[in-house]
């Protein structure tokens, strides 16, 4: 099973989940795909995540975008899972913090709020330190105008690293990446 979780004003209609979502069908793991429109607040995107990681049959492989890298990493360490890490939000209380006010959803066109009180949702979140690197793979791009990827370099140190020269924040070597992500998660051979 992979839990794909998106970024900051995403969503699952992204390019990124689309693509693996299809190539995962075209796999014949349709099933083994699981990607839903997260909430705003960090505590009820993590609630929701949980409630799918507690009903998945065997330990799922977490694949996180920007956001949903931070989000993944955190519950990777609380659940001991693996997890794929794409220019992931490394100080996510930090950067989006830049981010406070009116706000609109990439996909959907719905507005909200973007308030102090999620600020510290994300802070009550933050993992200060990885545990077990060998269970992480950081895919980055240097051309990242959003996040320094440096910061993700650092961060998680000991783990798989993907350092790609160029790029941007969208990763744009995502396709090439599919088949060994779902080999990362025990799902080819």
């Amino acid at each position: 099973m992979i839990i794909y979780l998106h970024g900051f004003c995403s969503g699952p209609q992204s390019w990124k989940a689309r693509s693996l979502r299809d190539r995962m069908t075209e796999h014949g793991l349709a099933d083994a795909f699981w990607c839903e429109q997260l909430p705003v607040s960090a505590r009820d995107a993590i609630a929701l995540a949980e409630a799918r990681i507690a009903r998945c049959a065997s330990a799922p492989t977490l694949v996180g975008s920007s956001l949903g890298g931070y989000y993944a990493t955190h519950l990777a360490e609380k659940h001991g899972l693996q997890a794929v890490l794409i220019n992931p939000a490394v100080i996510a209380p930090l950067s989006l913090s830049a981010y406070l006010g009116p706000q609109t959803h990439m996909y959907s066109g719905e507005t909200f709020d973007f308030t102090q009180a999620h600020i510290d949702e994300l802070q009550a979140i933050e993992v200060p330190v990885i545990t077990r690197p060998e269970r992480y793979w950081l895919l980055v791009e240097t051309g990242d105008q959003v996040l320094d990827y440096r910061h993700a370099v650092t961060r998680y140190a000991g783990s798989r690293q993907t350092v790609l020269e160029g790029g941007d924040h969208s990763f744009t070597r995502w396709d090439d990446y599919l088949d060994p992500i779902l080999r990362f998660a025990g799902l080819l051979a």
